[in-house]
């Protein structure tokens, strides 16, 4: 790791234990805390990826978990009765996530080691969104 990537891994340390204080004073959704979590992660590499790939693919999956973490935001202080479409759209947007997210690890933009953490983040969200689906009526 050279001069740069330390330091640019430094500041994402800071801002990521900064904005743990913040979101720790809210109290979210679980949901939501995870989200951000998973954002705060890929955030911190996508700065290390190619730039054609930074732009591009690596932009378009930093929307797809903008979007995502919007919904649930926004499904979090709803009533139950119209929570249901907001989720279905999360839970739409998070699997484009998932799918763009494996072709980075395929096209070798992430490392296996970056893809892990990311994949043990997503499959934790995944599960809390299966669940609230299930849990609301339809």
């Amino acid at each position: 790791m050279n001069t740069q990537e330390r330091e640019r891994e430094r500041e994402s340390s800071n801002a990521r234990a900064r904005s743990d204080q913040y979101t720790q004073s809210w109290g979210d959704a679980p949901i939501v805390k995870k989200t951000m979590e998973l954002y705060r992660l890929y955030y911190g590499y996508v700065e290390l990826f190619p730039k054609k790939d930074k732009y591009h693919l690596g932009a378009a999956c930093e929307r797809y978990l903008l979007q995502t973490l919007e919904l649930l935001l926004e499904a979090s202080y709803l009533p139950v009765t119209q929570k249901r479409v907001r989720i279905l759209s999360a839970n739409t947007k998070f699997e484009t996530l998932k799918v763009l997210i494996r072709l980075l690890k395929e096209l070798k933009v992430l490392d296996q080691k970056k893809y892990l953490a990311l994949q043990s983040l997503i499959q934790e969200i995944g599960k809390m969104l299966g669940g609230w689906i299930r849990s609301l009526p339809s």
